[in-house]
Formats: C-alpha cells, sequence, structure tokens
C-alpha cells in the first residue's frame, strides 16, 4: 500500500468516523430505549422502571457528549482534506448536514436538560415529552447524515452547471433510491447494538448475584429485541442488497467474490475463499450451489454481473469488502441464536439463572457495533474508487495537502482519540458496572402520587438522584 496523501487522508477519514458512529448508535437506541422506560414508569409506576432510567441516563449523557465532540471532527474533514469534494458537492451535502444542525441537534439541545436535570422539576407529562423530543431529534438526526451519505451512492435530482453540482429536484435528492433501505437498516442496527450492551450489562451483573428485579427487566428487554428484530433486520438486508445490486453492481459482485458468469450456469454462494485481485479468482473457496442466484436474483438460476465485467481500476477492494460482509453477517446469525436460545431458556424458566446463556450475552455486548462498523466499511469501500457514485472520483475529491502533513495531523488523531475517547469509554464501563440503584419513593405518598403532581423547583425530594446525575454527566 503506497501511503500517499489520498490514501492517508482515506484511512485518517476512515479512523475518525468509526470512532465516531459509535456514540450515535448508542445515542439512537438509548434514547429510544429511555423513552419506553418512562413511558413504562408511568404506566405501571414500577419501581425496576424508574430504576433503569436513571441508570441508562447517566450512560446516555456521557455518550451522547462523546457524540458530539467526535462529529465536530467529521465536518471540518471535509474542508481540509476533502476540499475539492466540498467544492463539487457542496451545494447538496452542505445543505443537509445544515438542515441536520437546524433541526434535529436544536430540538435535542432544547429539551435535553430537561430530560437530564428535569426530573423532579418539572411535570412527569413535560418530562416525558422532554424524553420523546430527544429520541426523536436522534432519529432526524440519523435522517439526514443518511440522506447525505445515500445520496453519494445513488445520486439523484441534481444538475452540473459549471463544474459543480447544484440541486434540481431536493425530494429527489434526499429521497434518493438507496436513502429508505439505509436510513431503516442503520435504525434497527442501532437498535440492536444497544439491546446488546444493554442485555450484556445485565448479564455481567446476573454472573456476579446482583439478581434485582431491574436488572432482570433489563435482560427481558434485550433479549426480546433479539429475538423480534433480528429477523426483521435480515430481510430489510435482503431488500437493500437487491437495491444495491441495482444501482452498484460491482459492490455486490465484490460482497460476493463473483468474478464471472458460466453460461446457463446458476451462481453459487461463496461462504468463504480468498479473493485474488491480480488472477481474479478465488482461492481456498466454499461454495453452495445456486444459493447466489436465489439470494439475489430470487430464481433458481438467475445472473449477476461479475467483476471482469468492471474495469480494474472501477473494481473495489475485494477482500476487504468481502470478508468486512461476512463479518456482519456471521454476528447477524449469532444475534439470532442468542435470541433463539434466550427465548427457550425463557420457556424453561432458566433465563435468569443459565450461565452459558448469561456468559454468552455478555460476550456479545459489544458484537452490535461490531457488525454495524463492518456493514459501514461493506458499503463505503465498496462504493470505491468513486466518492459519488458514478460522478467523482475519490482520487479527485482530496486535498493537494503533502503527505507528511496528513500524516501528522493522523498520528495526532489516534493519540487524541485514544486518550479522551478511551478515558470516555472506560468512564461508562465505570457507571454500566454500579447497576441500577434504587430510588427512595416521594415522602408525600406513594409513587403513583408522584407520578401525578408536578415537581417543584427547589424541591428537596429528589435532590440526592439529580445531584447523582449531575455527577454522572460530568
Amino acid at each position: 500500500m503506497h501511503l500517499d496523501a489520498l490514501m492517508l487522508s482515506r484511512i485518517q477519514f476512515a479512523f475518525t468516523i468509526s470512532f465516531h458512529i459509535i456514540f450515535p448508535a448508542i445515542t439512537i437506541g438509548l434514547a429510544s430505549y429511555l423513552a419506553v422506560l418512562e413511558a413504562c414508569w408511568l404506566k405501571t409506576g414500577r419501581a425496576k422502571y424508574r430504576e433503569l432510567y436513571h441508570y441508562w441516563l447517566k450512560i446516555f449523557s456521557v455518550n451522547f457528549g462523546m457524540g458530539v465532540v467526535s462529529g465536530l471532527v467529521m465536518a471540518y474533514q471535509f474542508g481540509t482534506n476533502w476540499s475539492q469534494f466540498s467544492a463539487f458537492a457542496g451545494g447538496i451535502t452542505g445543505p443537509l448536514l445544515a438542515y441536520e444542525v437546524l433541526t434535529a441537534f436544536f430540538l435535542e439541545a432544547g429539551f435535553l436538560g430537561v430530560m437530564l436535570f428535569g426530573w423532579s422539576r418539572v411535570g412527569p407529562g413535560l418530562h416525558m415529552f422532554s424524553t420523546l423530543m430527544v429520541a426523536l431529534g436522534t432519529l432526524i438526526s440519523a435522517t439526514w447524515i443518511i440522506a447525505s451519505n445515500s445520496w453519494m451512492h445513488t445520486p439523484a435530482g441534481y444538475g452540473i452547471i459549471d463544474g459543480r453540482v447544484v440541486p434540481l429536484d431536493w425530494l429527489a435528492v434526499i429521497f434518493n433510491p438507496s436513502f429508505p433501505y439505509r436510513l431503516v437498516h442503520m435504525t434497527i442496527a442501532a437498535f440492536l447494538s444497544t439491546a446488546l450492551l444493554v442485555g450484556a450489562s445485565a448479564a455481567w451483573h446476573l454472573l456476579r448475584g446482583n439478581d434485582k428485579p431491574a436488572i432482570r427487566k433489563m435482560l427481558s428487554m434485550a433479549m426480546w429485541m433479539m429475538l423480534i428484530v433480528t429477523p426483521i433486520q435480515i430481510v430489510v438486508g435482503d431488500f437493500h442488497g437487491l437495491n444495491t445490486l441495482k444501482y452498484q453492481p460491482a459492490k455486490i459482485a465484490a460482497i460476493e467474490g463473483h468474478w464471472e458468469n458460466q453460461p446457463g450456469e446458476a451462481v453459487p454462494l461463496t461462504l468463504f475463499g480468498w479473493p485474488d485481485m491480480q488472477e481474479e479468482k478465488n482461492h481456498f473457496a466454499v461454495e453452495i450451489p445456486h444459493l447466489g442466484s436465489l439470494i439475489l436474483t430470487h430464481t433458481y438460476d438467475g445472473q449477476f454481473p461479475g467483476l471482469i465485467e468492471f474495469a480494474p481500476e472501477d473494481r473495489p477492494n475485494v477482500p476487504i469488502v468481502f470478508w468486512s460482509f461476512r463479518v456482519m453477517v456471521g454476528l447477524g446469525v449469532l444475534m439470532i441464536g442468542l435470541g433463539i436460545w434466550a427465548a427457550w431458556a425463557r420457556w424453561r424458566g432458566q433465563l435468569y439463572d443459565s450461565r452459558p446463556l448469561l456468559r454468552f450475552a455478555m460476550y456479545m455486548g459489544p458484537m452490535g457495533l461490531v457488525a454495524l462498523l463492518a456493514g459501514w466499511f461493506t458499503t463505503e469501500i465498496g462504493r470505491q474508487p468513486w466518492i459519488i457514485y458514478g460522478l467523482m472520483r475519490t482520487a479527485d475529491a482530496v486535498t493537494p495537502n503533502s503527505a507528511g502533513a496528513v500524516g501528522l495531523t493522523l498520528a495526532l488523531f489516534v493519540l487524541v482519540y485514544f486518550v479522551i475517547f478511551g478515558a470516555g469509554i472506560v468512564y461508562i464501563l465505570r457507571l454500566i458496572r454500579q447497576g441500577p440503584q434504587a430510588i427512595d419513593p416521594q415522602p408525600s405518598g406513594s409513587h403513583l402520587d408522584e407520578v401525578h403532581r408536578p415537581a417543584r423547583p427547589l424541591s428537596a425530594a429528589d435532590d440526592g438522584l439529580d445531584n447523582s446525575i449531575i455527577s454522572g454527566s460530568r
């Protein structure tokens, strides 16, 4: 690999966005999870939902802050490392990012303070509304970001005037052909990644004897999510794959390690192997006949374009795309296995007592984020050599910086990220280790009274709780 300014800029962007995407994914999942917990608390008045809400609220606040900080770096890189791309396509990508700030970020910022510090300061209805608005803001943010990124994969609604892209139809720009599939796929991936983290934290506590109602509820909700939502993600992934085959066939060929079609023969599914880009074949291939045709054409002997139908300079890095996809799918299979195992253990009354299941759930904790990163590697590296598919090559988008300058900033990014975000991740793990804490009920009456009575400013009822939230949010 020749580490020129182009390659170093790509590595730098890949490194920073890989760090960044973890935090928004958890933010999306936790925000919706918190909304569900608070709704369950208001409906039932059961203390375990309130305990879980405040437990995960502290973790959410730290994660939200790290996501904001890491996201700022991404925006600056478009000007420092990819100025040619910004000059060419800024008329579309710039407004889309601005819409994200004007809608989602302002919505989140406006209600986040009430959500974090208003439990005993405002009424339950307003606090629930604030939690819902923050959750909605995270989904709106994902919508604009995915719209911008999807347009780079399947550009639509544009024209080129004086060598620059200009929007002609904003609805076509936003709702470009790949947008709906990628938005749903990413949102579900965020929910599953969060469910695995929630389930892993519950399993960790149960393995250490911390068997509380809140811990059990945490594990139960996470396992239901794995059982029900993972199959839905597979169906969405199938639709996404068919869409990619239509608009980015070279990426699908790389994913499948499919080099050429034989006349009248079906395409097998290559489970494993090593794609050789020089010899244009797979070494040590393990194949299932006809399955590639069934998955991608939904026919027994259908064919789709092979890699040799594309010029060598128009092919992505096949080994990386091939294997990153298999990492994602393999982890998805394990998620289904976890959901089924948990359902079987639940039926036998062993969900909270089966130590092998709890260990498996604990080890699967970070695997949702690994699968999410593998999916992003597949889709982004599979788009190469294009930064805007069919319109602009990545080599034409980079800023003409020196390799030394880019290499220096990359080294600094690696150092600073591991120090700052490493410390943040360690702090989150310490918060998870504490576990949900019991909360004393309001001294004036039952917890149902608290639900229906607006809290007064400077009320001493939950001062201890609010102080713990503030301390955990710093």
